[in-house]
Formats: C-alpha cells, structure tokens, sequence
C-alpha cells in the first residue's frame, strides 16, 4: 500500500476554546450594538421632527420647520442599514454559519434590511433637504407636493417597513436554531418568534400603537444578541451543544 493511502484523513475543526473567541463573531456583535444605537438617534430624529403627520403636505410642513432633526434622523437611519450590512456580512464568516449549525438565511435577510432600511434613510434625508424653509414668520401656509417629492416620500415609507419586515423574519428563523442550541439562547427563542411575528404588523395601520412598543422591543434585542456575540456567550452556547 503507498504512503499516501495510509495518511489519516486531516480535519480543520477549531479547538472549542478558540471557536469561543472567534474575531468575526466579535465584530458582527459591536456592529449589531452599533446599528441599534445608530436606530435610536433615527427615531429620536423622527420623532422630534414630528413628521408623521395625516397628509403628506403637513408632513412636509413639519420637515421644513424640523429639517436639521428629520434630516440627521435620516442619515441615522441610512448609517444603522450600512453598518446592519457590514454586521450580516461577519455573521456569514463566524464558524457557527460555515459549518452550517446556523443558517445563512438569518444574515442574508439582514442584510436585506439593511438594505432597504439605508434607501429609507437616503429619502428621508434628500426629503429634508428638498422642502423649502420657512418664511419670515417661520411658517409655511402651504406646500407643493411635486411628483419627485411624493415618489421619494413612497419609496422612503415602502422601504423602511420592508427593511423592518426583512428583519422581522429574520428573528423567526433565527429563533429556531436559538431553540436547538439551548441554554439562555433557548430562553431567547420565544422572544425572537413572538417579536419577528409581531415586527410584521409593521403593515397593518389599525396596530400603529404598537410599533413603538415592537420598535424599543427590537432596539432591546440587538443590544442583547450583539452582547452576546461581542462577548463569546453564543459561541459558547454552540460549542456547548456539539
């Protein structure tokens, strides 16, 4: 028999005490945390702005009077769907995805979020840079709403509920692998299917009083899952279960 038939197949698993220190986990974490707090200054923006108004004509009147808070809202919200990019895109090199004990459907959709979430932010902010500013009196009795005007006021209202949505599903798939893991990720699960389900009222008007709720709810899972992350405990949760 030749020499090269008798050589053990190699295998490249990491040792169990360096998958629980792996660098990409670490930065899909601190940029997790990131994108919530990126979130935050968003609604913050938004809701200074006070430009959720019942006509599209009074939400341009309020954007104009509050054009520094609702513009920096929309480069907060555009930064929060660069940066949930850039955090899908490390969670697709974590060890946990590669050797498929996660699924790649979790990043992906992500991804997808940050995606439609940063075209929201773009419109917000060429919204607040297109309204005319106030006169003298520092009112505006009356606005055009010209066809450009309303179509980036659509695509910023279409794209942020997708990018919202996007995430919704995001946490019900991930919430059946956080269910398999066990430990405090299974203590998670339920959180993460009930949230993702409830991120899909998102399209439903009549429930517009919860999205505040759903909204700080979110903002408290990336904190948590990005903790998480950042600090190895999920790795550990993997490893644990192999």
């Amino acid at each position: 028999m030749r020499q090269a038939d008798q050589v053990e197949p190699q295998t490249h698993h990491t040792h169990p005490s360096e998958r629980a220190r792996d660098p990409a986990a670490r930065m899909a974490g601190g940029l997790l945390i990131l994108t919530a707090l990126a979130t935050l200054i968003a609604v913050i923006g938004r809701v200074s702005a006070d430009a959720d108004q019942p006509t599209l004509a009074e939400s341009l009147i309020a954007i104009s009077l509050n054009s520094g808070l609702y513009g920096l809202g929309g480069a907060a919200r555009f930064l929060s769907g660069i940066i949930l990019i850039a955090g899908s895109w490390y969670l697709t090199k974590t060890w946990i995805i590669r050797e498929r004990l996660g699924t790649p459907l979790v990043p992906y959709l992500f991804a997808g979020s940050g995606v439609f979430t940063a075209v929201s932010g773009a419109c917000a902010v060429a919204l607040a840079l297109s309204v005319p500013s106030p006169g003298e009196s520092g009112l505006l009795f009356a606005v055009v709403v010209d066809p450009i005007t309303e179509a980036t006021a659509n695509i910023r209202w279409l794209t942020g509920k997708i990018g919202f949505a996007l995430a919704g599903l995001a946490l019900i798939v991930a919430s059946r692998y956080q269910w398999k893991v066990g430990g405090n990720l299974r203590r998670i699960a339920p959180v993460s299917a009930v949230l993702g389900i409830a991120m899909q009222f998102i399209w439903i008007d009549a429930a517009t009083i919860m999205h505040p709720i759903i909204g700080s709810l979110f903002f408290v899972w990336l904190l948590v899952i990005g903790a998480m992350l950042f600090t190895g405990r999920v790795e550990r949760h993997f490893v644990a279960s192999l």
